[in-house]
């Protein structure tokens, strides 16, 4: 198969470059700018106080959230990593636990467990490229403390199945919601099933604040716990007994960051709206040439809400995928395969180093010497999830393609799954 079989049809497809995806940071605009202003002119860039009294952008930020996301408490943080080390904190993970991480996720998910002593347990995906629920099953342990629910490429995780196993075995539910910010489960807001939520505002997510990260959830005793990690003196300024306060570390956001992620959740359900369409119209064009070609759509465990953010087609082979992959960037269009073996990429576990080899900051301790077990890793230990993510052809879906933009990429798919 010949890749001039893809362009052999005339012109490249897409004539002019597709716009970057950086869905919030495109969408910097007056409101940021405004609001960037106030704090500096205000001179107060630290939550708590500053040269004269007044409302703190933070505050607010963690109101406004919480309140859009439909849980009680939010709690704003330096980063996503952050928002996932004080949401596991705050549950008691720690040296001999297990929290089950799936395959495919950004080596963060797997740190923040690294980070607080505790050991990842790499668990399979499907054909959703979530977590899948019957590997979780199997994966769980006696020492398993926790389940982080990862919703990748802006999709939900199936959070009604993931919630009944983590109920049953007495285990914790983390979502780890740094790539769908917004999106809904049945109704239901991601970072509000499980008992904690944690997003990422870095400047590849879906509304930004450079860097930041918000911990979300609806029990007040997690709320005070992860206060207490994310402030060294947290517990102090929130008025909680000496008796009862924890040390902790300084995650705090800043002024500036949350006057910016504040403007930003403003513009976030326009931002999903775009995506979506956009990612509808795509998807409408090359339906019937998809099916000729016996390609699938990745599989959507909720489709009445999935972000839009990336249009995941399943081919028959890995090889059909890289042919496609290099078919499309000869048409100009920025499309990738999840996984190849010679492109190293920390959201496959199996380039995640420092886990696979449990590397540790001492030789006298770290995660893995304090488990309550053995735990081995292979770069082989996940055949199922390599081969799907071998064959996932993932091209970005911004939300501001224009109407030509959008017939050009569609244009550019048809002529190569029409070649497949």
């Amino acid at each position: 198969m010949s890749l001039r079989l893809a362009i052999d049809g005339g012109e490249r497809a897409v004539k002019t470059p597709l716009p970057p995806m950086f869905p919030g940071g495109m969408r910097i605009g007056a409101e940021e700018e405004q609001a960037v202003l106030n704090v500096l002119r205000s001179r107060r860039l630290f939550r708590y106080y500053g040269p004269a009294p007044g409302p703190s952008q933070t505050d607010l930020f963690e109101q406004e959230f919480a309140a859009h996301m439909g849980t009680a408490y939010a709690l704003a943080v330096s980063s996503g990593t952050a928002a996932l080390m004080c949401a596991m904190a705050a549950l008691g993970v720690g040296p001999g636990d297990e929290v089950i991480v799936p395959a495919y996720t950004w080596i963060a998910t797997a740190s923040a467990v690294v980070a607080l002593g505790a050991v990842p347990v790499i668990a399979e995906i499907d054909e959703s490229l979530t977590i899948d629920p019957a590997d979780v099953e199997c994966k769980i342990t006696p020492h398993t403390r926790a389940i982080a629910a990862v919703h990748m490429r802006g999709s939900p995780c199936r959070m009604d199945a993931l919630t009944e196993i983590a109920h049953r075995h007495n285990v914790s539910l983390i979502e780890d919601v740094a790539q769908a910010a917004g999106v809904s489960f049945r109704g239901k807001r991601l970072g509000a099933w499980g008992d904690a939520g944690a997003f990422s505002l870095q400047f590849n997510k879906i509304i930004t604040s450079g860097e930041g990260g918000v911990v979300l959830t609806n029990s007040h005793a997690l709320y005070k716990r992860a206060i207490m990690y994310h402030d060294v003196v947290g517990g102090y300024r929130h008025h909680i007994p000496p008796d009862e306060i924890l040390p902790g570390v300084n995650f705090r956001m800043n002024e500036l960051q949350a006057a910016i992620a504040l403007a930003q959740l403003g513009k976030l359900e326009g931002i999903l709206a775009d995506m979506r369409r956009n990612h509808a119209a795509i998807v409408e064009r090359i339906a019937d040439c998809a099916r000729s070609a016996g390609v699938l759509l990745r599989r959507l465990n909720d489709p009445t809400s999935d972000a839009g953010l990336a249009l995941v087609l399943l081919l028959p082979s890995a090889e059909c995928t890289r042919w496609a992959v290099d078919a499309l960037r000869a048409e100009g269009v920025g499309a990738m395969t999840l996984y190849r073996p010679d492109v190293e990429d920390y959201h496959v576990y199996r380039y995640w180093a420092p886990i696979m080899n449990q590397k540790t900051w001492t030789e006298q301790g770290g995660a893995w010497r304090w488990a309550a077990r053995t735990i081995e890793y292979a770069p082989d230990m996940c055949p199922r999830s390599l081969d799907l993510l071998s064959r996932a052809l993932h091209l970005n879906v911004s939300p501001d393609l224009s109407e030509a933009q959008i017939e050009e990429v569609a244009t550019a798919l048809n002529k190569v799954l029409e070649a497949l």
